[in-house]
């Protein structure tokens, strides 16, 4: 092999498994593949049931027997805070490596990783404040309820926020004490195979994080059904959610499911235009509107619906798409599997005959092997039609009127998912009228999001899964409650 050869050669990054970093077991590799041109740039271990056994193992002895399981609250979250740390001190390295990963623009990638290191410094300032309590009870009694971690718990991360899912789930897990394995989409570990090195690098003891790649029907269905797990986290489609919820009902866990959503913006007649109209936008287009809580239906009262269609689809008309270096509005989807599944939502949208307003571009320089789709938005679209009610995942927009008040809470909550809603009023009785009806798990007032949101509690109802995420109410969903009962006479 000559020089040139070999910085041709896609670079080869490892597990973290029991403190070292480790190939599979069987040799086998993984190309990694970037979005925005198509090409090979790294390769990943294909890591299998034997594997995941072996993660198991270290994270139940890091827990059991060595020295993670015996730390103090404080000295877990100190971990975590100098993990928070290492990440904020690589951003631009970590965000390259994200994006470059992912095909999201640079801007998002380091967004991404600010965010990550956020969540390792808010769950590691909160490791020692998850106090118990005392109950009153009868004389002579006295009847404490702690919260003890559940053990070794499975982290299940998909490909469109791998480092803020990971740092959500795990550090919430890791601040409570439970050791982790955890797996990631293999559309997309770099990030997080990189971050496992940086514990080890911040003192982690071994089997505490354990970080592997592979595929999802061989690690990650290994992972989620395996008998040493105690816990599972997981973010994903609804479809690969029933089967994680399968297989923890089969071990008799818990788990939590963050799946997806249909996540509608009500837009009012008294609503502020200017201030909505570019957040209805960027509510689809962040992240290729490859993103569970994105705003895909903007429901608009019919007096003012002309008003709203004709100032997004200026709006729309801007967004402009290409390589993730360009660090455009948005980059290419993750895949070529993906990029057809939206394909074919916008072309039967157009064989129903569902108007469009506007298009965004893909940048003339985008490179022919990347994955792109032009970002489109339809209005009105046909309460009923695909568009109105299944979630695409892409960068597509519909606008669809409503009547009054009780119409639009009703089209609202008229999906099979309920994840995140936004609603845009000057009216203050009405704002907590519409969001107290909303059934979802986040309502947004006059405005979409609020940065990572990593203080503030995150999931879904129905179809969009159960269980809770971020802000302190994660560290519940990590850990159970324990009653001791003491008879001191």
């Amino acid at each position: 092999m000559n020089d040139r050869t070999a910085e041709r050669a896609p670079q080869l990054y490892r597990n973290v498994v029991d403190g070292r970093l480790a190939d599979a077991l069987d040799g086998r590799t993984l190309d990694v593949v970037c979005p925005s041109d198509g090409a090979v740039f790294a390769r990943m271990p294909r890591s299998g049931a034997a594997d995941i056994d072996a993660a198991v193992a270290a994270a139940r002895r890091a827990f059991e027997e060595g020295p993670w399981g015996r730390l103090s609250a404080t000295e877990r979250g100190r971990l975590l805070v100098r993990l928070g740390e290492a990440v904020a001190a690589r951003v631009d390295e970590l965000g390259a490596l994200e994006s470059r990963d992912t095909g999201k623009p640079l801007s998002q990638g380091r967004a991404d990783m600010v965010a990550c290191a956020r969540y390792f410094e808010f769950y590691g300032t909160a490791a020692d404040k998850l106090h118990g309590e005392t109950i009153p009870f009868l004389n002579g009694y006295t009847v404490a309820v702690v919260r003890d971690p559940h053990g070794v718990t499975g982290h299940i991360v998909p490909w469109n926020y791998p480092a803020q899912i990971f740092g959500r789930s795990v550090g919430a897990s890791l601040a409570c004490g439970n050791a982790c394995v955890a797996k990631p989409a293999e559309d997309a570990c770099l990030s997080l195979l990189r971050i496992a090195e940086l514990a080890l690098e911040v003192g982690f003891p071994p089997g505490a994080l354990n970080v592997l790649s592979g595929l999802g029907e061989e690690a990650g269905a290994a992972l989620s059904g395996h008998p040493g797990i105690d816990f599972i986290s997981f973010t994903g489609s609804p479809e690969v959610g029933t089967l994680i919820q399968s297989a923890a009902a089969r071990n008799h866990i818990g788990c939590t499911l963050e799946l997806g959503g249909k996540s509608p913006q009500l837009v009012f007649a008294d609503a502020d235009l200017e201030a909505a109209t570019p957040v209805l936008v960027r509510a689809v287009v962040q992240n290729g509107g490859q993103t569970c809580s994105a705003g895909s239906r903007v429901l608009v009262e019919r007096r003012i619906y002309d008003d709203v269609a004709a100032a997004v689809a200026r709006r729309f008309e801007e967004v402009r798409a290409g390589h993730h270096e360009r660090d455009l509005d948005m980059g290419a989807m993750i895949n070529r599997g993906q990029k057809a599944r939206v394909e074919r939502f916008l072309a039967r949208a157009r064989e129903d005959g569902v108007p469009v307003l506007a298009e965004g571009r893909v940048d003339n320089d985008a490179p022919a092997g990347g994955y792109y789709v032009t970002p489109t938005l339809f209005g009105p679209v046909p309460r009923a039609n695909h568009l109105a009610v299944e979630e695409v995942f892409g960068p597509v927009l519909s606008l669809i009127p409503f009547e009054d008040e009780a119409d639009a809470v009703r089209l609202a909550n008229g999906t099979p998912y309920g994840l995140v809603a936004g609603v845009w009023t000057q009216d203050a009785r009405r704002s907590m009228r519409v969001a107290r009806a909303m059934r979802c798990g986040q309502v947004f007032v006059n405005g979409y999001g609020a940065g990572g949101g990593i203080e503030l509690p995150f999931g879904g109802v129905k179809k969009s899964g159960h269980g809770r995420e971020k802000g302190f109410e994660a560290l519940y969903e990590f850990s159970a409650s324990k009653t001791i009962v003491v008879n001191h006479g």
